[in-house]
């Protein structure tokens, strides 16, 4: 059974950073994208950053030159370092990953989010 988990959400003033990691376990045969989401209170879902296996990403236009996505695939990682943060980037942050395991079909798996709470 392929699980997502993901750490180092918190509390950070406006102006700070965080790193967010999410690693990826169980009998994985490869990953394809994995992407970071957010949902803020009373808004929908929306995509922060996606990264390729190959390495391509692409970042929504509110994070654009302040956040980087990257992923370690020895590590079966990906990561979120998020710099000049904003009180608008308050929410719950996850992470996605499209996964071939043993015995399973292609999957999109998310992880249990995280909270990121950016004060002003």
């Amino acid at each position: 059974q392929v699980q997502l988990v993901e750490s180092g959400g918190g509390l950070v003033q406006a102006g700070g950073s965080l790193r967010l990691s999410c690693a990826a376990s169980g009998s994985i045969l490869s990953i394809n994208d994995m992407a970071w989401y957010r949902q803020a209170p009373g808004k929908q879902r929306e995509l922060v950053a996606r990264i390729t296996s190959g390495g391509s990403t692409n970042y929504a236009d509110s994070v654009k030159g302040r956040f980087t996505i990257s992923r370690d695939n020895a590590k079966n990682t990906v990561y979120l370092q998020m710099n000049s943060l904003k009180p608008e980037d308050t929410a719950v942050y996850s992470c996605n990953a499209v996964i071939k395991a043993i015995a399973t079909p292609v999957f999109a798996y998310w992880g249990q989010g995280t909270q990121v709470t950016v004060s002003s």
